[in-house]
């Protein structure tokens, strides 16, 4: 005699392992990208920082203060015994002294200086775009994952479910002998392995969800990415040669115009060292009343230092060692950028290849096959190792079907990361 147990009606959950969150939030790609570059405080952060080396430039244009300085004395009464004056006070008879410096900076000290400043501005200003690729890459990537890695989970929850009616029919026929124990048990193990590999899937997913929620900086909500995938289908790595991809990465790669700012700054680093060696002039008129043989004294002059030990020697020789420095990490992250982008590209092709290798029938032939099977284990025309091999089957080869669509749009992300260009989007 066979067994009875109801097959219809299992549904996938719609939100798989969200049990924590009362919001659900449904997103397309470049909804959640404007919600990034609004909300993201890493950026904010990264533009105070812009913010900060442009007010370093309107530091650096400043001239130097013109320094004033008074004095009057003596302090203590002297007496002229030669004259008998009067004892000399503070208040009496004293000397004032009045003098106004000012430093003039030689060898273009200051345009040096202004120079540095906005290369640090340059800095910073890719610095931050940098982080927006970076970022944004993050969140394109675990948008996809997460999209896909939420179909594998429906697959779990849809033989977990069917699994568990079995149990339910065996726990029902329990003690009248229509099954054996061993079948019993081999289906509870497979219901509890499936349900293992559940569990590790949903965790994974609330990782990538709680990396994903970081990114867009939204608090308890879980998040549904909501993909066409027509278009995901359309992608083709034939649309660019890797000769215009290297191109563009060497133009717009925010990494490689760092290393570039770098270098610069290295340079003018250097050339603001060379110009320390030359010492500054400070220029003074003074003004000293009974102070000198005229008794309103007045007075002009320079002063600067001698450069016979100090020529700033050391910092000049290491500003041209870090020129070198710079100049080495450039040309290290220029054939970093070019075989990026050269295996990006290989990828691409080869996911591209598998992904349209992939049979449109074959996910939704397996779909109307298992429940077909399921009936047919039902009235015993399928054994139960043909039975737990085809739900064993159905599972691989939907997990497998996912991993390839989502490496395959991924290829294609990874291409935008490298390149630093929205080539596919």
């Amino acid at each position: 005699m066979g067994f009875l147990f109801c097959c219809t009606g299992i549904m996938a959950q719609n939100q798989p392992g969200n049990k924590l969150f009362t919001d659900s939030l449904s997103l397309r790609l470049d909804s959640a990208e404007s919600m990034f570059l609004r909300n993201n405080f890493l950026l904010l952060a990264q533009q105070y920082n812009i913010d900060a080396n442009k007010a370093l430039v309107i530091q650096a244009k400043l001239l130097p203060n013109p320094n004033f300085s008074f004095s009057r004395g003596p302090l203590i009464p002297i007496n002229d015994s030669l004259s008998n004056y009067p004892h000399s006070t503070f208040f009496k008879n004293s000397e004032n002294a009045v003098q106004i410096s000012q430093l003039i900076l030689l060898a273009g000290k200051r345009n040096k200086q202004i120079k540095i400043a906005q290369a640090n501005v340059k800095l910073a200003e890719y610095q931050f775009y940098d982080l927006i690729r970076t970022l944004k890459y993050t969140l394109r990537t675990d948008f996809f994952n997460i999209y896909y890695l939420q179909q594998s989970a429906k697959v779990y929850h849809k033989e977990i479910a069917a699994l568990q009616q079995v149990v339910i029919a065996f726990n029902q026929q329990a003690g009248k002998g229509y099954i054996a124990e061993k079948e019993v048990i081999r289906v509870k193990a497979q219901l509890y392995s499936l349900q293992s590999e559940y569990n590790d899937l949903i965790n994974q997913i609330n990782d990538t969800q709680s990396e994903l929620r970081l990114v867009l900086q939204v608090k308890n909500v879980y998040i549904n990415p909501q993909i066409d995938p027509a278009k995901i289908a359309a992608l083709s790595p034939d649309r660019y040669s890797a000769a215009s991809l290297v191109d563009t990465a060497y133009q717009n790669r925010t990494d490689l115009n760092i290393a570039r700012a770098n270098t610069d700054i290295a340079r003018l680093t250097y050339n603001y060292q060379k110009a320390l060696a030359v010492p500054d002039l400070t220029a003074s008129i003074a003004y000293d009343k009974q102070g000198s043989y005229a008794q309103n004294f007045n007075s002009a002059g320079i002063s600067m230092d001698l450069p016979f030990f100090n020529r700033n020697q050391g910092n000049i020789k290491s500003a041209k060692f870090m020129i070198d420095y710079n100049l080495a990490t450039q040309k290290s992250t220029e054939a970093t950028v070019e075989e990026q982008v050269q295996r990006a590209l290989q990828k691409a092709y080869d996911n591209h290849k598998l992904f349209l290798n992939i049979d449109p029938k074959f996910t939704s032939d397996f779909d109307r096959l298992l429940n077909e099977v399921l009936i047919n284990y039902e009235k015993r025309n399928l054994g139960l190792l043909d039975f737990l091999d085809f739900y064993d089957s159905y599972k691989q080869n939907v997990l497998q079907v996912n991993y390839i669509q989502f490496n395959h749009v991924s290829a294609f992300e990874d291409l935008n990361f490298y390149t630093g260009t929205n080539f596919f989007n």
